[in-house]
């Protein structure tokens, strides 16, 4: 099976939710003249969700209000700015877990450019996928065993050149802002290669960042998309199987 839109991009560049989905449609309508099914996999709810029911059609921001959302966001900390946000936009104040400062700055600045909270903009959504078209299915595998794998992961990652990936990552001296640079497990690492972290505590922070994300996942996945069909499989050879068991007809 071929992977589409694997190593496209490079990390200097920040990508929106509206250019993967425009990669994204470009990808599957290519398949489909070919008589071939996509099958879209990853871990970004939210991808999924534009491309499933469709993306509002929000103004573009201004640089100079995405700069003072960020300028606040430093000064004010999380939980002021979060309170700030839901005077005005209190669904999305709710909705933005803990720590993700990059929705929580997006909210903001799309309310203090346009007037109108994003939540408001995101209920009017545009461009789905034709109902019956399309099939979703959840990989929920036991969290327990997830935290294991996750935690073998990493380490065999940070064996396996992940140290060499993020010293050239922070040679580049990018916007730490940018979502490379947030990757889970780049933080710790470059914490380490600074000198600042020994290599046991930056693996275990690292592996900590990543069983944080599979539970993030999880919670996204059992409250916006509970009505998809789950795959308690742990092992890939299983899923697949699984996968193929509930959609006979695919012809990937």
């Amino acid at each position: 099976m071929r992977h589409h839109l694997v190593g496209t991009v490079d990390a200097a560049e920040a990508w929106s939710t509206g250019r993967w989905l425009a990669a994204a449609r470009e990808a599957i309508a290519g398949l489909a003249a070919r008589g071939t099914d996509a099958v879209v996999a990853g871990g970004t709810g939210l991808y999924f969700e534009a491309l499933v029911n469709g993306l509002a059609d929000i103004p573009a921001v201004p640089a100079t209000v995405r700069a003072q959302a960020g300028a606040d966001l430093e000064r004010l900390g999380e939980a002021a700015f979060r309170e700030r946000l839901g005077k005005v936009d209190p669904a999305a104040a709710g909705r933005i877990l803990p720590g993700d400062r990059q929705r929580l700055g997006r909210a903001w600045e799309v309310y203090a450019s346009t007037g109108r909270a994003l939540s408001d903009w995101q209920a009017e959504p545009a461009g789905g996928l034709a109902p019956g078209s399309w099939r979703g299915v959840r990989l929920m595998p036991p969290r327990d065993a997830l935290y294991r794998r996750g935690d073998d992961r990493f380490a065999a990652m940070v064996a396996g050149g992940a140290l060499d990936e993020v010293r050239a990552l922070a040679a580049r001296r990018l916007d730490p802002a940018l979502p490379a640079c947030k990757a889970v497990g780049v933080r710790p690492l470059a914490a380490f290669l600074a000198g600042d972290l020994s290599l046991e505590a930056a693996t275990a922070d690292g592996q900590r960042e990543t069983r944080n994300y599979v539970k993030r996942q999880e919670v996204w996945l059992r409250g916006r998309m509970a009505d998809w069909p789950a795959i308690a499989d742990l092992e890939a050879e299983a899923q697949w199987r699984s996968f193929l068991a509930l959609n006979p007809d695919l012809t990937p």
